[in-house]
């Protein structure tokens, strides 16, 4: 028989052909970084300071708000409203920035978004009345809202899905030495100079940063633009919105914000008052406490690695509470200890719930981003401003027992959250 009817080789001692494999059927090798990868540090590092210019401008006034209120003569309801216009104007706007950046990319929106911001917060010590101060407090924090959303969405599309939360974590830890170095700095600064240099203090360090952020930020590598066409919007949003894992994320993040804002707004009208009557620099250093939530919003990933996510919130809402609950002692060493709960659980709960968004969002990653941004900063606002009008009505009891009743409606989440991944599972095992 003939060697081609037998399909045997002519050659000796040829090796048989394999089988060839579609080019298509080889899975790409993953080119998004991973730390120890390439430019992952430089991107670390620029939304680091991405996040140290965005809550050091954001709360550049809360750490001074007795300061303002006896330059303007307005209780601490009324000054509370530089905290809350900042915060309520990034959550009204967070949304269609996020749209923005799906159609002009994400650096390019943050960079925008941050050099406006930054100018702006030039403009704010010139401020010569508190409604002209809450006009440009309000426009700060639309101008910051191009950065939560679309860093996250970045993080999303240029690192690896199992370096996700240790990212985000990292960005979240920029905001803390952001909240932290604003409010040390205009502590110490306005107690020489004033709220008004202290101020102009923080818009010069938010420069620095936001120029280092540009020159850092290596540019994105799987962005694809998307579509400004408000029916795609409105039918993106409406998918994330009929998501219910996402829709608790939302209410997880908000009510953690409402803790936090609440806090932090008052504790300056507490500590410069009876029994502790510590001078305007003393009470910023207090913020130093941040420093506890850049590690925990950092170790957010480990955390999650151990006891998964919803066993991350129980603790980081029961550490929040007992926070809470030890700093209605009326001695100085109970409430520091206090504020490092509280600032601990809030980092940790607020880096696992952006995170699991992030990893939840198979698609419209920066609107399901913004959604939970814009939750979470309406949390700020109301925090801000509940947490005064309580505090002028019950004192420093009534602020912590706003915050005892967000933290309970974390943990019922959550405990709903579980309830209904138990019965999927028994679902899906029948």
């Amino acid at each position: 028989m003939s060697p081609a009817s037998t399909g045997a080789s002519t050659i000796v001692g040829a090796v048989p052909s394999l089988p060839s494999v579609p080019a298509s059927s080889v899975p790409a090798p993953d080119s998004r970084m991973t730390p120890g990868g390439p430019g992952y540090r430089r991107m670390s590092f620029a939304l680091f300071l991405a996040g140290v210019a965005t809550f050091a401008l954001l709360y550049s006034t809360q750490a001074l708000l007795p300061l303002i209120s006896g330059d303007f003569g307005v209780a601490a309801s009324q000054a509370s409203w530089t905290v809350a216009a900042a915060t309520g104007g990034l959550a009204l706007f967070v949304l269609p920035m996020s749209a923005l950046s799906e159609r002009y990319g994400r650096r390019t929106v943050m960079t925008a978004s941050l050099g406006v911001a930054v100018g702006v917060g030039l403009l704010v010590p010139f401020a010569p009345s508190l409604g002209t101060l809450v006009v440009l407090r309000a426009v700060q924090g639309a101008a910051l809202a191009g950065l939560p959303a679309s860093a996250t969405a970045y993080l999303a599309e240029e690192v690896r899905p199992k370096a996700l939360v240790t990212a985000i974590g990292l960005f979240v830890a920029g905001n803390s030495v952001g909240g932290m170095s604003g409010r040390v700095i205009t502590g110490w600064v306005a107690q020489e100079w004033g709220w008004r240099v202290a101020v102009g203090a923080i818009g010069v360090l938010a420069v620095a940063c936001a120029i280092a952020f540009r020159l850092l930020l290596p540019a994105p590598r799987h962005f694809k633009a998307g579509s400004l066409a408000p029916r795609v919007l409105v039918r993106t949003v409406r998918t994330h919105l009929a998501d219910p894992l996402l829709c608790r994320l939302y209410a997880i993040g908000a009510l953690f914000m409402t803790v936090f804002g609440g806090v932090y707004t008052v504790i300056g009208y507490r500590l410069t008052e009876a029994p502790f009557s510590l001078p305007q620099g003393i009470v910023g250093s207090i913020f130093l406490v941040y420093l506890v939530g850049t590690v925990s919003a950092s170790t957010a990933g480990r955390l999650v690695g151990r006891l998964g996510r919803r066993g991350a919130l129980y603790l980081a809402g029961g550490t929040t509470a007992a926070g809470l609950l030890v700093s209605l002692a009326d001695s100085l060493v109970p409430v520091l200890l206090g504020l490092v709960l509280i600032t601990a659980g809030f980092f940790a709960g607020h880096a696992v719930a952006s995170s699991a968004v992030s990893r939840t969002a198979t698609t419209g990653r920066a609107q399901a981003s913004a959604l939970y941004q814009s939750a979470y900063y309406i949390g700020a606002s109301a925090g801000s401003t509940v947490g005064a009008i309580a505090f002028h009505a019950g004192g420093w009891a009534g602020t912590v027992g706003v915050g005892v009743l967000a933290v309970l409606g974390v943990v019922t989440i959550t405990v709903f959250g579980t309830r209904a991944a138990r019965r999927q599972t028994l679902v899906a095992a029948h």
